[in-house]
């Protein structure tokens, strides 16, 4: 795992920080921990646990459903935007293929954007400006208006 921290975030370069995991099981605990940690010293007003609960699923997903032919990482990176912040999932699968289901009360997989939905003030998916896909979600109020 890579990680990088923006000690100086600004309206110009509003990124908090980044890390790239590998696309294996792993790899969301290892995200949840180490987003704690990295946003922990920002004194969200939003709830850290909330966030981490969603970056999991994103990040489970991002693994589960990206995919390559060449090796690839799942980058995660984390924005303060205006009193928001903004956290996004990066992989190389297909984006037309994210979408919001509604599962069976009897299935075992097909809840983790539904949850994103509930709890998120929003969420988008889209091309990745790295190419692949971008899942991102956003908690309005985690810091109060500059």
């Amino acid at each position: 795992m890579a990680y990088a921290i923006d000690r100086y975030p600004c309206a110009e370069s509003p990124r908090l920080g980044a890390m790239s995991l590998h696309p294996v099981a792993e790899s969301v605990p290892r995200a949840r921990r180490w987003f704690r940690k990295f946003v922990t010293p920002y004194q969200l007003s939003c709830s850290v646990d909330d966030c981490v609960l969603l970056l999991s699923e994103l990040v489970t997903n991002a693994v589960v459903h990206g995919t390559s032919d060449t090796p690839w990482l799942v980058r995660v990176e984390w924005f303060r935007v205006e009193a928001s912040l903004r956290v996004e999932v990066h992989n190389p699968g297909l984006p037309e293929s994210v979408r919001l289901r509604c599962p069976e009360a009897d299935d075992a997989h097909g809840r983790g954007l539904l949850l994103v939905d509930s709890v998120a003030d929003s969420w988008h998916a889209g091309p990745s400006r790295f190419g692949g896909t971008v899942v991102s979600f956003e908690m309005s109020g985690a810091w109060p208006p500059s």
